[in-house]
């Protein structure tokens, strides 16, 4: 009879591990978007996709699963196989607020997800349709504490940065305006642009449409002014105090994917992200690259975690 020398089978087992990282990818690799097309988490996943695809020999095959702030996405991938083929691109407010805000979600993104790479630090900026009548963040102010509630803006949905944004306004302002989830940026940028909404945060994707002349640029939710919009205020400037609504998109796993997986994937995407091509995307929505290893990464995630999760805390903010 054979006998099995208990050392060997741990041996054996702490092997296993490092033996399907040096060994993946051996097939596709799913990449999950938490957000529909059109919007800032699925143009640089698919700008991303085949510089991967290229480096690492495997297609990496992107596919949207929108809805609840990004919850049924990332929900996905958290309960997915940690192995490596299954990697999720989110906004961080997904990821770190989610769990606060989002009643029976059947899991905890910040235990259940894995920071693999941060990709970008997307702003917001404060944009309005043409036809409401100011051309200021003043004018914007004065006009919709004139008019309580007329005003109606629009989100990726309850939980992400544009929507934690103008409840900031609001709060800050002493105004009352009226918010309209969307399962993502592009649904509520084509109602923007539609005449549908009266404003928005955005969060890059209707820049293009501002340079075009089809909407009005007011303020940018940053701490600081934007390098590429030096001429346009920040919130704060105006209504004073701190103001800060950026968040971070990046790449997440489902938590216990081998280490070395994930720091092969961290180093590629990290070198892709600093290449001309992707330096572009980014540059085109109004974002900065931001490059962090997987701890550093995740430091930043929990600390978004406490300094959001206290506004919505303060605003009961909660979705059954």
């Amino acid at each position: 009879m054979l006998r099995i020398v208990p050392a060997l089978v741990v041996a054996f087992a702490a092997a296993a591990p490092q033996a399907l990282a040096q060994a993946w990818p051996a097939k596709p690799v799913r990449a999950v978007v938490n957000f529909p097309p059109g919007g800032a988490a699925d143009q640089l996943m698919r700008a991303l996709a085949p510089r991967l695809q290229e480096a690492f020999g495997q297609p990496f095959v992107v596919e949207n699963r929108p809805g609840a702030n990004g919850s049924i996405g990332a929900g996905e991938i958290a309960k997915a196989a940690p192995d490596g083929y299954s990697i999720l691109m989110s906004s961080g407010g997904a990821v770190a607020l989610n769990g606060l805000i989002y009643a029976n979600l059947g899991y905890d993104p910040m235990k259940a997800l894995e920071p693999v790479a941060p990709v970008m630090v997307v702003s917001v900026f404060l944009e309005t349709r043409l036809a409401v009548p100011v051309t200021t963040i003043a004018e914007f102010i004065a006009y919709a504490r004139a008019n309580p509630g007329r005003l109606n803006y629009g989100s990726p949905g309850n939980g992400s940065s544009p929507h934690l944004a103008s409840e900031m306004l609001n709060r800050a302002a002493k105004i009352r305006t009226t918010h309209v989830a969307y399962k993502g940026g592009g649904p509520a940028m084509a109602d923007l642009l539609g005449g549908q909404l009266d404003f928005m945060f955005d969060p890059g994707i209707g820049l293009q449409h501002v340079k075009a002349g089809k909407l009005r640029l007011l303020a940018v939710g940053s701490p600081k002014r934007h390098p590429a919009w030096p001429d346009v205020p920040t919130v704060a400037e105006v209504l004073g105090g701190e103001f800060d609504a950026d968040t971070v998109f990046g790449i997440y796993a489902p938590a216990g994917t081998p280490r070395d997986v994930v720091a092969r994937l961290n180093r590629e995407i990290s070198r892709e992200m600093q290449g001309g091509a992707m330096a572009d995307r980014v540059a085109a929505i109004g974002a900065q690259t931001l490059l962090l290893t997987p701890d550093a990464f995740a430091a930043r995630l929990r600390t978004e975690h406490e300094r959001m999760g206290a506004l919505v805390r303060e605003t009961g903010l909660r979705v059954e």
